[in-house]
């Protein structure tokens, strides 16, 4: 635990420190070394399957941004679905911040998309942000293609939670829904079922993406 905490601050840059403060705001900037994202995934690969990992991966909480940022990648680069699971469910009440819940992507989950969907219910109903966010955020990046259903959308819908990040993500789920599932989603909006404040930042997140196209932002712009 020690010797990887002193390699993370080998890489420290104190100007990408200073800045990346102020993207994570929710942290405060003691607990941010500065270490660049390629350096931290060079240094996951390069961990990858080692004893070392593995004690580090059993070491919560961690101290800094960059450790859970780094616990995320090590998570995410294994590739034994049941290993990779318990390890993530683990982890998930100690991630505190935004980014480290949007890094954490597991490859295994991939593969067996019908086992993941059975967590997700059950992420979705938890008390804890990030843990909510990264339910959403696996229905966002899992179950929007060849695998969606029309039940899926209803349950991000029924999330009500006063917390800025859960609701960030809610509005990032619609806005990509939409340039995924037009016909399943617009309905959300020409019925107003979000609340103003997700319903008025979903468009806003729609009509800034460049995967819809500008008659269907039209569109949106007079839902608002």
């Amino acid at each position: 635990m020690d010797m990887i905490t002193q390699r993370l601050f080998a890489l420290q840059d104190k100007e990408y420190q200073a800045f990346h403060s102020r993207i994570v705001s929710n942290l405060p900037p003691e607990q941010i070394i500065g270490v660049r994202t390629p350096q931290l995934r060079a240094l996951a690969k390069e961990l990858a399957n080692t004893e070392e990992a593995a004690a580090f991966l059993e070491e919560l909480p961690h101290t800094y941004f960059e450790e859970n940022q780094l616990h995320s990648f090590l998570i995410s680069n294994i590739r034994d679905f049941s290993e990779s699971m318990e390890a993530v469910e683990k982890f998930l009440p100690y991630v505190d911040n935004w980014a480290t819940c949007d890094q954490l992507s597991p490859k295994a989950f991939r593969k067996t998309p019908e086992l993941l969907l059975e967590k997700i219910p059950q992420w979705l109903k938890s008390t804890e942000t990030y843990t909510i966010r990264f339910g959403i955020e696996m229905l966002m990046n899992h179950f929007l293609d060849e695998r969606f259903s029309a039940e899926y959308p209803e349950w991000v819908a029924a999330v009500e939670s006063e917390e800025y990040y859960v609701n960030m993500m809610i509005s990032w789920y619609f806005a990509t829904a939409l340039a995924k599932q037009w016909d399943a989603i617009l309905p959300y909006f020409q019925s107003r079922r979000l609340s103003p404040w997700l319903h008025k930042k979903s468009i806003q997140k729609a009509t800034e993406s460049f995967r819809i196209p500008t008659n269907r932002k039209d569109l949106l712009r007079t839902l608002k």
